[in-house]
């Protein structure tokens, strides 16, 4: 019968009544939340993987450019893959796989 007296006297209490008003609502009622900061961590988070991945295919990028701008061989090979130029005396078959 102690314990139940002495928790209600907590609970009873202005500035535990004060001190729960504040923290409920600064967890679900104000305008910077909980849920609001936790969805802001997962956006940075995956904006972060994104620029890791554009970082990642920058780099690739610079060095086929300075293939390209180096090695007259990579030229014709890049050519010949990406816009299907040909030689003058060869014939160029293209085959789709489904």
């Amino acid at each position: 019968m102690k314990v139940v007296g002495g928790i209600f006297s907590i609970v009873k209490n202005k500035y535990f009544i004060a001190s729960a008003f504040f923290i409920v609502w600064m967890l679900f009622f104000d305008v910077k939340d909980w849920s609001l900061i936790h969805g802001r961590r997962e956006k940075l988070a995956e904006l972060q993987k994104s620029e890791q991945h554009l970082n990642k295919l920058i780099d690739e990028t610079r060095k086929e450019l300075n293939l390209l701008k180096t090695n007259a061989q990579t030229i014709e090979k890049y050519a010949r893959e990406k816009y299907l130029m040909k030689k003058d005396n060869e014939d160029l078959f293209i085959v789709n796989t489904p």
